[in-house]
């Protein structure tokens, strides 16, 4: 048996120590009158956290799954059958073609930059020419993060890495009801990949990188490439059935193959091309069909300008916005060849000789 490697996490906290954690949320002197019901709730969450009640909500998973007598998460139940409906959908000659827009900043103007992105102006571009063609757009704004209550995509916490079969599709990890990662937003995103027969992101550069809010989204999709659809086969979070489900042999399914893709990057000064050549990596390693070299755009916007006059540069500057809708057009084109069955013929059918 392969050894489990431990003793990295800290120790778990004491009762002082996480009353102080929970307490921290209500500082607002608003909420002094309720001290006593604050309280009682706290007592609930310790318990809840020192039990390590995580899944509170659970059923047998039944048949078609490996354990039919495991205690499945009835949140994560839910989850995949949502996807798995949304997969069935997808494939379906009457659905309507449709393509998932992603705003990949940070920003917008519900919250301390008082100012929308330039990433979302040219989402809007990209919308509205993908409404020409008939395509249904659905438009995922991931700077929402940061100006809406109680949102969150947490991070992946890297269960591939102890074992491929470790990681569950959809992730497993969250909701976490004993650590309060709750109100998790990929449980819907997951659903709005499948749904889609294509994607285009539009993203800004942060310090030579994806915003935080699309990285977040982008680690917590691997469990999109090679996840483990039954968590009763390695009984939940056993990394050592997880590591021997791997070494017998882990086919790593690829949950969204098949879909195309479009990129619209943009920065200021530097690290435009770096960014768009990684987000295209990781689309080609996912088995998506990049829609073409229009398809994938890296430009810079008011170089070296002051940020303070960064929208007055993006309106001056025609060419952006065209391409930007050369972009929606050859993502638009490609799926229609997609659903006609002429985008894959192109595909080599080949057997990945190292698969991961």
């Amino acid at each position: 048996m392969i050894k489990i490697h431990t003793g990295q996490a800290g120790a778990q906290l004491s009762r002082e120590e996480f009353g102080q954690r929970y307490r921290a949320r209500f500082i607002d002197p608003a909420f002094g009158a309720e001290e006593s019901a604050i309280a009682r709730l706290e007592e609930i969450a310790w318990h809840a956290y020192d039990e390590g009640r995580k899944a509170p909500f659970t059923q047998k998973a039944g048949a078609g799954y490996a354990d039919p007598d495991y205690d499945l998460s009835v949140e994560w139940q839910a989850t995949k059958d949502r996807l798995d409906a949304a997969q069935t959908h997808w494939g379906e000659a009457a659905t309507p073609s449709r393509v998932l827009l992603i705003c990949g900043s940070a920003r917008n103007d519900g919250t301390c930059p008082g100012e929308m992105s330039k990433s979302f102006r040219l989402l809007q571009i990209a919308k509205k020419e993908l409404e020409q063609a008939n395509i249904q757009p659905d438009v995922l704004d991931l700077s929402l993060l940061t100006s809406e209550y109680g949102k969150n995509i947490f991070p992946c916490k890297g269960c591939a890495s102890t074992a491929m079969p470790l990681c569950h599709w959809p992730c497993s990890c969250y909701p976490n009801h004993a650590l309060n990662q709750t109100n998790d937003w990929m449980a819907e995103i997951y659903e709005r990949w499948v749904a889609a027969h294509a994607v285009i992101i539009v993203t800004p550069v942060y310090w030579y990188q994806s915003p935080s809010p699309l990285k977040l989204m982008i680690d917590r999709l691997v469990c999109a490439d090679g996840g483990n659809p039954d968590p009763t086969s390695t009984s939940g979070k056993k990394a050592a059935k997880a590591k021997e489900l791997e070494m017998a042999g882990w086919n790593y399914p690829q949950h969204l193959a098949g879909r195309a893709y479009g990129l619209i990057v943009h920065g200021d000064v530097a690290g435009v091309d770096d960014s768009r050549r990684a987000l295209s990596d990781w689309l080609d390693w996912m088995a998506f069909i990049d829609a073409g070299t229009q398809a994938r755009l890296g430009r810079y916007i008011g170089y070296y300008e002051p940020y303070a006059n960064s929208h007055e540069a993006l309106d001056a500057d025609m060419d952006m916005q065209q391409e930007s809708r050369n972009v929606a057009t050859a993502v638009a084109k490609a799926v229609i060849e997609l659903r006609a069955g002429r985008l894959q013929a192109v595909q080599a059918d080949v057997k990945r000789p190292r698969p991961k």
